[in-house]
């Protein structure tokens, strides 16, 4: 008797699900044709590039799939790609989707938006990054169709503007994660209509969005204080300190900060964002913020405890004088990604300072610092940690924590 006639199909399936390994899920349907079968109907996710004919067929095997990636990559896009035709199918057969990836599919428009929208009512993930042909129309028919949305991806999509955000604030009252970095059209009034219904938001990029300031900010913080991780900033030329006083103020639970290229952030309100956090902050990154001085950087060295990763480029004012005096409060930083790029009043001698407090440092970031140089540091017997990576001249990879 054969293993086919003593196992039911739940038995195979317990089978394999207590598989580990995809190569040993993969082989499991090498197995013979109801091996195969058992293997597609209870594969969750599916990374595929295929036109309307194949996901048919995709759909007709897979199907209890949650998550398809159909992404395309910047350097090695195809063309047509995926189009509006392609999402219509995926609306009307992948009817257990959770998790869908459309990121730089250009032919993508409003329409394949709205076939979304109305045929994946379970949908919990979008991401539509740089799909540079939808507007609010095609965004505002997800919002309305999906209302279980938790996350959502907007990067590039320069077209959007604050009527999206009020369609989200209205029907998607359990979104956690929103990223609308570049949406230039975005503005205080839209974020403010946003946290009326959306309180949950553990994770928000408005990089590169000129158009926020304080206002849009501060309301965010109030209405999302209990749940709010992760805040990006960059280069929002309009927030300054009353941003920054209402974050410390409200959000207690804040992880991972990002205010590089906020000019107007002044050196008081960066010692009151070190007071407030000194338990929760991970990651800060605040280059180009050219009012920091060695007063605030030695107040967030101090107090915030356990912040593994610290971006000031181009914080010009900044010398050794902010690293002297931490040793004496018998300091043990857990840094372990340290930038300081054009930092040009930073010496050998403020580098070895440091050394001495950060033993689990793996990333440290000195390049166009014109008095730090790799012949310094080795003429000076600088020690670094065996696991760290010094970046003198545009010669490793950088982390993407803030990315």
């Amino acid at each position: 008797m054969g293993i086919n006639e003593v196992l039911r199909d739940d038995e195979l399936r317990a089978i394999l699900r207590k598989l580990e390994s995809d190569k040993d899920k993969e082989s499991f349907g090498l197995v013979c044709k109801r091996w195969l079968i058992l293997q597609s109907t209870e594969r969750r996710k599916l990374c595929a590039r295929a036109g309307p004919l194949m996901l048919r067929k995709m759909a007709a095997r897979f199907t209890r799939l949650h998550e398809l990636n159909l992404s395309q990559s910047v350097s090695r896009s195809f063309y047509p790609g995926v189009t509006d035709s392609d999402l219509s199918v995926i609306a009307n057969s992948f009817t257990c989707l959770r998790v869908l990836n459309l990121q730089h599919c250009r032919s993508v428009t409003d329409t394949g938006m709205a076939a979304i929208g109305c045929g994946l009512s379970s949908l919990q993930a979008l991401d539509v990054s740089y799909c540079r042909k939808l507007t609010d129309k095609g965004l505002s028919a997800v919002a309305e169709g999906c209302c279980e949305l938790r996350s959502l991806h907007l990067a590039g999509c320069k077209f959007v503007t604050d009527t999206v955000l009020q369609a989200l604030s209205k029907n998607c009252h359990n979104l956690e994660e929103l990223c609308l970095q570049g949406c230039t059209n975005i503005t205080d009034s839209g974020l403010t209509v946003l946290v009326d219904g959306c309180q949950k938001l553990n994770l928000l990029d408005i990089n590169k969005c000129s158009n926020v300031g304080d206002a849009g900010v501060s309301s965010v913080s109030r209405a999302c204080s209990l749940s709010l991780k992760t805040l990006k900033l960059l280069d929002c030329h309009k927030v300054g300190d009353e941003s920054i006083l209402s974050l410390a103020n409200f959000c207690k639970n804040l992880e991972t900060l990002v205010i590089g290229g906020c000019r107007e952030i002044s050196d008081e309100s960066i010692k009151s964002l070190a007071a407030a956090y000194g338990q929760s902050l991970k990651n800060l990154r605040m280059d180009w913020c050219l009012n920091v001085s060695d007063s605030s950087l030695n107040c967030i060295l101090s107090q915030c405890k356990n912040l593994e990763a610290l971006d000031i480029g181009c914080c010009e004012e900044v010398t050794d004088s902010a690293f002297v005096g931490l040793q004496n409060k018998e300091l043990e930083l857990g840094l372990k990604v340290l930038k300081l790029s054009n930092c040009p009043k930073i010496t050998v001698a403020g580098i070895g300072q440091l050394l001495k407090l950060c033993s689990s440092l793996e990333y440290l970031d000195v390049r166009s610092c014109p008095h730090i140089t790799k012949a310094g540091c080795d003429e000076a017997g600088l020690e670094f940690p065996a696991c760290c990576k010094v970046n003198f001249a545009n010669s490793l990879a950088e982390p993407d924590l803030f990315l």
